[in-house]
């Protein structure tokens, strides 16, 4: 069994077949697209934590706003 001379070096000629990077990129490409719609699906599941807290905060105030009038109409003089 002969080796290449370079492989001894730790330099493998396999390594540099155009089939052998294309496919590595396209692992890697499908690697970070994963990574990016697991952080996308993070960022959606806080927008909509946000908008539930901000919908609660506007009606929390309407309902602060209401009261506030109710209460003058019940006290406003005769």
């Amino acid at each position: 069994m002969t080796e290449h001379p370079d492989f001894r070096l730790g330099y493998d000629p396999k390594m540099f077949d155009p089939a052998v990077r294309i496919e590595a990129n396209e692992r890697l490409s499908a690697m970070q697209f994963e990574m990016l719609n697991t952080r996308l699906d993070r960022i959606e599941e806080a927008m909509e934590r946000l908008e539930k807290r901000l919908w609660l905060t506007v009606f929390g105030v309407a309902g602060a706003i209401l009261t506030q009038a109710f209460q003058s109409f019940i006290t406003a003089p005769l």
